[in-house]
């Protein structure tokens, strides 16, 4: 019943372009955030600068991720979906002629960050909430699992080539290689049939950014998905950023093996993802999202410990595992418990508490400065752990479940 399920969401032909422009896009990022971090840290050896780069990518989501959420309801969101896809191809566009003119500086990788943080932002209301829009509601868990399933499929191969380009050819080609799978996204998004359907709002963009925040404290449920939310982007989603750096300064390893081991956890989450499409169930929702946090939190504390590449690898694994389980449940669990007309909204509510975590980049950047990125790396796990058991009261409440 459960395969039956999994097999008639990719029956949906817009479902499958949907989930392969997620795909490429994915690719893309990842290749694109393990090539700047090797790049900025080999230019200034400063983990803070190499932290600062994710930070750069959230920030649009702490600053603009409620009005994208709103005006997400104001537009066609096929067209707005090729309009970001067109920005970011651009993008990489530039950085390869900067890269090949042998101009490239950080603060260029800094700007393009910003400007990838401000699309990024808008995935969630825009591409995420089609996918629930073709699906419908009552398949949108198994329907964000398959999407969680590409994303870290692409976590395994972005690093992976990106390492591989970067040691090979340099960051041109790289880069090139990022505008190409941007452009296949855009065809791919070009054959969308699906329309959304958009009606004239009377109320002001700000009235409706603060209906969406009172919708989060309103909507029994809510609230506790958001703090489990702020809690990975505070204190696990920065730690991602020392991979480069614990990479080469403890484990010594050059950039095409900082990519394999960047690729690890893409390949416990993709393992993860892939087993919860069959075995997922409403009832379980809650305790997958927020166990995975916790799993995330823990292993990457661990992965800090450790001085041996296949150890730290293996440690990884299991990082990307509770990166499936949280990352599966929490559009999910956002879509399914706001009212219908409010979804969108919502989404952008999410982005704006995912871009939050730009907080915790800092703190993570000025430990890893005064300590080292293994040490800072252990104690913002264990930070997120603590926030955990403190904050068990909102979401275990019983009116949430």
């Amino acid at each position: 019943m459960q395969g039956t399920a999994a097999r008639g969401v990719l029956g949906v032909p817009d479902f499958r372009r949907i989930l392969l422009v997620g795909l490429l896009v994915s690719i893309a990022r990842w290749l694109e955030m393990l090539v700047i971090g090797v790049v900025v840290w080999q230019q200034t050896q400063s983990a803070f600068l190499v932290a600062m780069m994710t930070l750069l990518r959230l920030l649009p989501m702490g600053l603009f991720g409620a009005f994208l959420g709103v005006a997400a309801d104001r537009v066609q969101r096929r067209s707005a979906l090729l309009l970001m896809l067109t920005v970011q191809g651009l993008v990489a566009l530039v950085l390869a002629a900067l890269a090949l003119a042998g101009v490239l500086a950080v603060w260029h990788l800094g700007l393009a960050s910003f400007i990838a943080g401000i699309v990024w932002a808008a995935d969630n209301p825009v591409r995420r909430m089609m996918l629930g829009e073709v699906v419908g509601a009552s398949r949108m868990a198994r329907a964000v699992s398959l999407d969680v399933v590409c994303n870290n499929a692409s976590r395994i191969a972005g690093p992976a080539v990106g390492g591989t380009i970067l040691a090979a050819a340099g960051l041109g080609p790289a880069f090139l290689l990022c505008a190409a799978l941007y452009g296949l996204a855009v065809l791919a998004a070009l054959r969308l049939a699906h329309r959304s359907k958009v009606e004239p709002r009377a109320a002001s963009v700000l009235r409706d950014m603060r209906e969406s925040f009172g919708l989060v404290l309103r909507t029994p449920g809510m609230a506790g998905v958001m703090i489990v939310t702020l809690i990975f982007n505070l204190f696990a989603w920065p730690v991602s950023s020392m991979i480069p750096v614990i990479g080469q300064e403890q484990l010594r390893l050059g950039p095409d093996g900082v990519g394999l081991l960047a690729g690890m956890d893409g390949l416990g989450a993709l393992l993860g993802a892939a087993l919860l499409v069959p075995l997922v169930r409403p009832a379980w929702y809650r305790a997958i999202y927020v166990g995975g946090t916790a799993m995330y939190c823990g292993m990457f504390a661990v992965f800090a410990a450790i001085t041996s590449a296949v150890p730290a690898a293996l440690a990884l694994l299991l990082v990307g595992v509770g990166s499936a389980a949280f990352a599966a449940m929490q559009a999910t669990l956002v879509y399914t418990t706001a009212p219908p007309e409010m979804r969108s909204r919502a989404l952008g509510v999410l982005s704006a508490c995912i871009g939050l975590g730009l907080i915790g980049f800092l703190h993570l950047g000025a430990m890893a400065h005064w300590l080292g990125a293994p040490t800072a790396t252990m104690v913002i796990g264990l930070e997120g752990i603590c926030a955990l058991v403190l904050t068990r009261r909102w979401w275990r409440r019983p009116r949430e479940d």
